[in-house]
């Protein structure tokens, strides 16, 4: 019987669909043995997770119904937050940020896609880290938090068991990187393989500033 991660995926009100998105596809056609794709499931037993049970709307109009609540959420083992306009809002969220602080102190990896980083940031998860996010953020992310080191250069900053990425697509690199340091290279080069994703060589910001 498979071990699985219990991973889950924060969602609200004008996300980045990519920003979740993303993620979610790599997780989910992760395979530890290629040979037998359609007979194994995931080692990632993923879970969309929002505030309150009901559909929430992308930042492009998609309609996403969560899996679970912050209120039944279990104990998971990896917490990634995206971003998208949400952001803004989201990040003064009392209730959103408590749920991030709780299930920061028991998971293994938590991770931010684009300005999912503000998130982590206002809930005082990257004081003393180096971090990113999208580069049209960087500055207000420098500005918010001072004890924040931001990171202008990296696609995919990792820092112990915290790792934040770039904007966007940036978020499928990061979810490669956790698959990697989970199962190891061979399964996430696998991974981008099936996606037709070609693997990062380097971790160089995409976009030149």
């Amino acid at each position: 019987m498979m071990n699985r991660k219990r991973l889950g995926i924060i969602i609200f009100d004008d996300i980045e669909v990519l920003d979740f998105c993303g993620p979610f596809e790599v997780f989910s056609v992760t395979r530890l043995n290629e040979e037998l794709r359609r007979e194994q499931v995931s080692p990632f037993d993923i879970s969309l997770i929002a505030q309150y049970d009901k559909t929430i709307v992308t930042t492009g109009g998609m309609k996403v119904t969560p899996g679970v609540t912050f209120a039944n959420c279990p104990q998971l083992d990896i917490l990634v937050v995206p971003g998208g306009w949400g952001t803004r809002r989201e990040m003064y969220n009392d209730i959103l940020l408590d749920f991030v602080r709780q299930q920061a102190t028991n998971v293994e990896t938590l991770a931010s896609v684009c300005t999912g980083a503000l998130i982590l940031g206002n809930a005082g998860l990257l004081n003393g880290l180096r971090a990113t996010t999208h580069w049209g953020s960087l500055e207000m992310m420098q500005q918010l938090f001072p004890q924040v080191i931001v990171d202008s250069t990296s696609h995919v900053v990792s820092q112990g068991k915290v790792i934040t990425s770039a904007g966007i697509s940036a978020g499928i690199e990061m979810a490669l990187q956790i698959v990697a340091q989970y199962y190891g290279e061979n399964i996430a080069r696998s991974t981008a393989r099936h996606m037709e994703y070609s693997y990062p060589e380097n971790n160089k910001r995409r976009v030149v500033l």
